[in-house]
């Protein structure tokens, strides 16, 4: 028997990247899946919608919630990024990152939390980002938002405990759709991958399963945490390690 079995889950940005794996192990594991995502994703339990619109994600979940009989799960996961300095963002970009990454998880939350409370029970897991844990160069509003979904987990849980627990990862280096534009710096990505005490970069498969995990059971005395995947790259001088080896190469003679 799966982990999930005969639970009900709800999964935004369930088209791609981590947001798919999730919801392919979900299903694997038992559970009745359902997808949010502007993609277009087809399936008995999928919703095309945008997670900026507060309504529609409403009625997304409480469709999904009627159609499944229940709602045990749901994993927020929908997300976007862009890299370029702080100064340069525009009103536009700025209130995109912010309402997909930050405005959709809270329309998410909004929406399930009533049906979890009335059920007697369920569990909510947001996808937050190492970048929320320690800001990245250049990502000042996509590190901004992702902050604000472990300081919004955090509230949840203390707001809807004991019924509801709230938990959220945080993946580093991970390949996904939202992180294939260093497919065309390849030398760059190995140079991030080799500086990873794991020596290597994250695949979204290995995201989901500790979304399970804080999903079921296992993690029943687990709420209001952050789980960071990301390979060691948030450990003190992990990044500056290879640039030590080097010099220390080149110091040597070596």
């Amino acid at each position: 028997m799966g982990e999930l079995e005969g639970r009900a889950a709800l999964v935004t940005g369930g088209a791609s990247g981590i947001g798919a794996a999730t919801a392919r192990l979900f299903a694997e594991q038992g559970a009745i899946v359902g997808v949010i995502d502007r993609a277009g994703v087809r399936g008995p339990h999928s919703f095309d919608v945008d997670v900026r619109d507060g309504d529609a994600v409403t009625r997304a979940v409480n469709e999904f919630a009627d159609a499944a009989g229940r709602l045990d799960v749901l994993v927020n996961n929908a997300g976007t990024g862009d890299l370029r300095p702080l100064h340069t963002l525009d009103d536009k970009l700025w209130h995109r990152l912010i309402d997909v990454n930050l405005t959709g998880t809270y329309h998410g939350m909004r929406a399930a939390v009533p049906l979890m409370l009335a059920a007697g029970g369920g569990t909510i897991v947001n996808n937050a980002s190492l970048s929320g844990v320690m800001p990245t160069r250049n990502e000042a509003a996509y590190s901004a938002a992702k902050a604000g979904v472990i300081s919004l987990t955090k509230s949840g849980a203390l707001e809807y405990g004991p019924t509801v627990r709230v938990n959220c990862v945080a993946p580093g280096h991970v390949r996904t759709p939202l992180t294939s534009v260093w497919d065309q710096f390849p030398d760059a990505f190995a140079q991030i991958a080799g500086a990873l005490p794991l020596a290597r970069i994250g695949e979204a498969g290995e995201v989901a399963e500790v979304i399970l995990f804080l999903a079921s059971d296992r993690a029943s005395y687990v709420t209001g945490q952050t789980i960071v995947v990301d390979g060691g790259a948030s450990l003190p001088q992990a990044g500056t390690d290879a640039a030590l080896a080097r010099l220390l190469d080149d110091l040597s003679g070596g």
